[in-house]
């Protein structure tokens, strides 16, 4: 049996492809989640003080205050009811991994927070690119 390796090379390349079509593809749907979330927010009276903030621990998808309460809230944006809702997404694991991340947060930015609260917003993305957003306030 002969392997082409041409052949071989050439669906190298066009699996990197897909992977990286896919990466695209999925960040510009987290992008667009979060932009819904964000409007969600802005237009409860809540303020955006950082977006996809990242240290060697981890990253924070949108980081609010209203008051003096400090908002964590981790988005999770899905097209379809297939693998569940956005907010099943959130684990155990990932819930201890968001408060690690966070408090990194506020000891390097020094926030002045009397209370923190870890929300997790659930983006529906539907035909036509709307979005429905669910936000589970205090969620853990």
């Amino acid at each position: 049996m002969s392997i082409d390796v041409d052949r071989c090379r050439s669906m190298s390349a066009v699996q990197a492809t897909v992977r990286t079509m896919t990466t695209s593809t999925r960040a510009a749907l987290g992008q667009m989640g979060q932009d819904a979330a964000e409007r969600w927010y802005v237009g409860r009276g809540y303020r955006v003080v950082a977006r996809n903030w990242r240290c060697s621990v981890g990253e924070l998808d949108l980081v609010l205050t209203r008051g003096r309460t400090v908002i964590i809230c981790e988005v999770k944006t899905r097209r379809g009811s297939r693998f569940g809702g956005g907010f099943e997404a959130v684990d155990a694991r990932k819930r201890r991994k968001l408060r690690a991340v966070a408090e990194v947060y506020l000891l390097h930015t020094h926030a002045p927070a009397i209370a923190i609260r870890f929300d997790v917003a659930s983006v529906a993305v539907r035909a036509g690119d709307s979005a429905g957003v669910q936000v589970f306030e205090d969620a853990f």
